[in-house]
This record gives structure tokens, C-alpha cells and sequence, in this order.
């Protein structure tokens, strides 16, 4: 997982100055349909840049966790840390109970469309890493009851508001948070050995970027304005690695040439 810092610092929740003393992490999602970072962070060449003036390094912005999962730039997935592990977000509300604000490290996973396997198999797996990381850090049990858990969770527990993030999103492909946690002990026990769901999710990931990359070279754009000009390809993602169905249509469409 690439972790990235850029904190908050003109944020009111950073600018407060409370600390707290970590005993768990809740996992929420944006509830928005915009996947990338840098909607939410100033940005940089690597994360991409804010250029919407809506980002939350600002005051009066009502809310701020420690971190966001999302793309970069480069429509990789990656994470960027936005406040002190340790310092008090405002990402939960309260409930009867009182408020994970006071206990829980938070994270926002952004979401998009909520139907993209790809991107959620990719920012599941980086959110698994970072909870098993800040559990590693402060010496939590992810299985332990209330530990990680998620918005939703939270507020059934009576420490969070009503809302129902990430339990409208994880079941769609197949997820719980029982599941998601079993996943944060399992990394945080070093099994070398890869899942093959984690495998596919790199690797859909890998394929996602290819599709996305230019064709910068001289001899591209020249193969690309033959193979349009003969109607034997549309000349779109150039990079992208072609099923074995593609190059048969490919084919198919050249010998009638």
C-alpha cells in the first residue's frame, strides 16, 4: 500500500489540538461518488491536485478523519494520512453511548459508482493493510469485540450517528465486517502467502492502469492511425493487453482487408 502524509493542519479538528489514546479503528466510506484523493487533500503531483477549492485543509470544515483511501494520480489505489494517529477526529458523531471520536483511529474509503470489482477489491485490501497496521501500532486485538469496526457498527453500539457505511457497499461484493476483520488478523500475522483474491485484485488493478496509459511514441500513434484508417481497431487504449477474443476479431477484421 503507498501511504502518503499530507495533514490538516488549517482543518478546526486538527487546530483543537485534542488527543486521544487509541483503542480501536472505524472504517467509513465518503458516501460520494468521487474515488479520487484529491478531492479531499490538497494534493501533489503524485496524489493528484485539488484544483476545486474543496478539499478539507480548511476551516470550517465540520469534519476529519486520519486518513483516506482512494486513487492517485495515476488511478492507482493508495492512502493519505490527514491527522496525527493519535489526535481526536471528528468522523462519527456520538450516540447514546457517547462517541468513537473519543477511542477510534478513522479512516474514509472513497467510494465511486459502488459496482467496480476492481477498484473494491483494491481499496478493501488497502484498508485491510492500513487497520492491520495502526492495530500493530497500538497493540489491538482486530477481533476483539468493538475493536474495528465500521460507521454502522458503531452506531448499533450507540458511539456513532446513524449512518450506514460500509455495509451498503462491502455486501455487494460479497464482504462483511466479520470477514474484513479475520482479514486485518491475517495480516497482521505475516502470511507470506497470497489469497487468490488479493492476486486478482492486483491484478485488475495492474490491467485498470495499462488501459489508462497514452500512447506517447512516434511509432504508436502511426500504428494506431493505420489499424483506424483500415476500420480494423478503434485505436482506444492503446496499452491495454487485448484478450485472446480481441485479437481474433483483430485478425478477423484484417484478412478482409
Amino acid at each position: 500500500m503507498k501511504l502518503y502524509t499530507q495533514i490538516l493542519t488549517k482543518n478546526d479538528c486538527y487546530k483543537c489540538g485534542r488527543t486521544i489514546t487509541p483503542s480501536g479503528v472505524m472504517v467509513h466510506s465518503t458516501g460520494a461518488n468521487n474515488p479520487k484523493l484529491s478531492r479531499y487533500v490538497p494534493g501533489n503531483a503524485e496524489i493528484g491536485y485539488n484544483t476545486g477549492g474543496n478539499h478539507w485543509d480548511m476551516p470550517s470544515t465540520g469534519a476529519c478523519v486520519h486518513a483516506f483511501i482512494g486513487k492517485l494520480a495515476d488511478g492507482s489505489v493508495g492512502a493519505v494520512q490527514t491527522l496525527p494517529w493519535n489526535r481526536r477526529g471528528w468522523h462519527c458523531g456520538k450516540g447514546s453511548r457517547g462517541s468513537a471520536n473519543d477511542t477510534h483511529i478513522a479512516f474514509e474509503i472513497c467510494e465511486d459508482g459502488l459496482e467496480d470489482r476492481s477498484y473494491f477489491q483494491a481499496v478493501y485490501q488497502a484498508a485491510v493493510e492500513l487497520a492491520a497496521d495502526l492495530c500493530k501500532q497500538y497493540s489491538l486485538d482486530p477481533k476483539a469485540d468493538g475493536v474495528v469496526i465500521c460507521h454502522s457498527e458503531g452506531h448499533a453500539r450507540g458511539i456513532a450517528s446513524n449512518h450506514g457505511d460500509v455495509m451498503h457497499w462491502f455486501p455487494i461484493h460479497g464482504k462483511t465486517m466479520d470477514m474484513f476483520r479475520n482479514d486485518v488478523a491475517r495480516a497482521m500475522e505475516g502470511e507470506d502467502e497470497m489469497t487468490q483474491e488479493q492476486f486478482d485484485a492486483m491484478l485488475e488493478n495492474y490491467l485498470a492502469r495499462k488501459a489508462q496509459e497514452k500512447a506517447d511514441q512516434p511509432w504508436e500513434q502511426m500504428a494506431i492511425d493505420k489499424v483506424q484508417a483500415a476500420g480494423i481497431s478503434d485505436g482506444q487504449r492503446p496499452r491495454a493487453i487485448p484478450t485472446r477474443v480481441e485479437v481474433m476479431a483483430m485478425v478477423a477484421a484484417a484478412m478482409e482487408q
